[in-house]
């Protein structure tokens, strides 16, 4: 991590992600009736579990309205989810407002062409390792897993250390 990184992270207060391409590998599977299927991480999903423990607000911005992932985001207890999101800026600033927070204390993971404008507003960005060109020459950090294969969890760990917040957990963590 560089200083400017570092420094960057600690002023962090909330961490916003993308949904397919970032807490997925970005597949989506069909059946006749519909979407069926996506894979997440469990290790993207405890490292989200690290950051609300050590007091980061947590919260999606996606273009998609799916349930498989609405499910996710109720079991990692994530505070904000704005579904449908075709301006994620107008989005970003809405959550900002609502959380009297300055784009500036807040983290964005996203992967995709959608997520370039959001990112050049946030203090901190991050891409999946297999992110689109455009946003891995946008974001500050790129990390070295691809998305929805432990992306999410090296961005907060990231976030972590600069904050001296652990990285582990104790015995009886609930």
């Amino acid at each position: 991590m560089t200083e400017e990184q570092r420094e960057r992270a600690r002023k962090i207060h909330m961490v916003v992600m993308d949904v397919d391409g970032t807490l997925t590998d970005g597949a989506m599977y069909y059946s006749a009736e519909g979407e069926a299927m996506k894979r997440f991480d469990t290790r993207d999903g405890m490292g989200l579990t690290l950051l609300r423990r050590a007091g980061y607000r947590l919260a999606i911005i996606t273009s998609e309205q799916s349930q498989i992932a609405q499910k996710r985001a109720e079991k990692l207890r994530i505070d904000d989810v704005i579904w449908g999101s075709h301006d994620k800026t107008t989005s970003l600033k809405e959550l900002a407002r609502k959380h009297s927070l300055a784009l500036e204390s807040i983290a964005y993971i996203g992967d995709d062409v959608n997520d370039e404008h959001v990112m050049r507003l946030c203090g901190l960005t991050a891409c999946p390792s297999d992110a689109a060109a455009v946003i891995r020459n946008t974001a500050h950090v790129c990390c070295t897993s691809r998305g929805g294969h432990g992306a999410v969890r090296e961005f907060a760990e990231m976030i972590l250390t600069a904050n001296g917040h652990p990285v582990t957990l104790t015995e009886n963590w609930s």
